[in-house]
């Protein structure tokens, strides 16, 4: 399968994201927040959903990819424990809410009720994978999935 690559730079795109996203596992120590630049991005294992989609029940996996947002004026986190580097985290949505057009604010919401809020000039985006897949032998569970609820990591 190919290296996914996306960018996002509206809401809709953001939901395409989003949803490539769903299920991610990182730590927090895979965040950084890189003022300067105005720059924030988000290393993690994400879910393979594209292939999950096509093969069913087997041949899940999961591949390292990085999502990073630029124009990023501040970035505020919630419920999490930045100084504990090894906290692992389970990504569960990004979604972007305008507020003056193209200005905005982001939110990475995490299982547990953590969150991370990015307030961007606009919504500058960008998902890719970063190298070789690695096979996992069960996909995330959703309340509506009618599977023995099994997950992984």
């Amino acid at each position: 399968m190919k290296a996914l690559k996306l960018i996002a730079l509206d809401s809709e795109d953001l939901d395409i994201v989003s949803a490539h996203v769903q299920d991610a596992v990182l730590k927090t120590g895979d965040i950084k927040w890189m003022p300067k630049q105005q720059r924030f991005l988000v290393a993690m294992n994400r879910f393979a959903w594209e292939k999950a989609a096509r093969t069913g029940k087997n041949g899940f996996e999961r591949r390292r990819a990085v999502l990073h947002f630029d124009r990023v004026r501040r970035a505020q986190s919630h419920n999490l424990k930045p100084a504990d580097k090894d906290e692992v985290l389970a990504l569960l949505a990004v979604r972007f809410s305008a507020a003056e057009e193209p200005e905005g604010t982001v939110e990475l919401a995490f299982a547990g009720g953590g969150t991370i809020r990015l307030e961007v000039e606009c919504l500058e985006a960008q998902l890719s994978d970063l190298g070789a897949a690695w096979e996992t032998k069960s996909k995330p569970q959703h309340e509506t999935d009618e599977t023995d609820g099994s997950t992984d990591s």
